[in-house]
C-alpha cells in the first residue's frame, strides 16, 4: 500500500507541475513590446518583411563584423545588422574579406567609399574618423607586459 500512495502522490505532483508549466508559458508570450508591436513582428516573420533603414545622421560607424562558416558575413552600422550585399535595402554597400578580418569597405549611397575597422566611425561630411576611445587605448592580457 506504500508503493502506490508514494507513485499516486508522484503522479498528482507531477501532474501540478506541468499545468503550473503550460499555464506559466502561455502567460509570457514575447516580453518587452505591445500587443500591436508584436503582431506587427510576427506579420512581418510570417511574410518574410523586411524593414527598410535608412543610414541617417552626419557619422557613420562600423559596430561589428561576424563571419559565418557558410562564408557570408552580417555586419553592424550604426548598430543596425545588414547582411552583405543588401545595399538596395539599406542604401549602404558593405564589402568584407576575410584577408583583413574586423574591418569591412562601407560605401553609403554616392558617397566615396571607407575603410572601417570595428569600433571606428566617421563623420560623412567631413572625413574625420574616431576610434570611440576617447583618447584611451585598449590593452590586452597579452599587452600588459610590454612597454608603451
Amino acid at each position: 500500500m506504500k508503493l502506490s500512495s508514494r507513485m499516486m502522490a508522484a503522479l498528482v505532483g507531477a501532474a501540478m507541475l506541468a499545468a503550473s508549466g503550460a499555464a506559466g508559458a502561455a502567460e509570457l508570450g514575447r516580453l518587452f513590446f505591445t500587443p500591436e508591436r508584436r503582431a506587427t513582428m510576427e506579420r512581418q516573420r510570417t511574410f518574410n518583411i523586411q524593414e527598410a533603414q535608412t543610414l541617417q545622421g552626419t557619422s557613420m560607424s562600423l559596430d561589428g563584423v561576424v563571419y559565418r562558416s557558410s562564408g557570408k558575413a552580417t555586419v553592424w552600422i550604426n548598430r543596425q545588422p545588414q547582411n552583405e550585399g543588401e545595399a538596395s535595402r539599406t542604401g549602404v554597400s558593405a564589402t568584407v574579406s576575410p584577408k583583413t578580418p574586423g574591418s569591412a569597405v562601407l560605401a553609403p549611397g554616392e558617397e566615396a567609399p571607407a575603410q572601417l575597422k570595428v569600433g571606428e566611425a566617421i563623420n560623412r561630411a567631413t572625413g574625420e574618423r574616431n576610434t570611440r576611445l576617447g583618447g584611451g587605448t585598449v590593452v590586452t592580457p597579452g599587452d600588459r607586459g610590454k612597454p608603451r
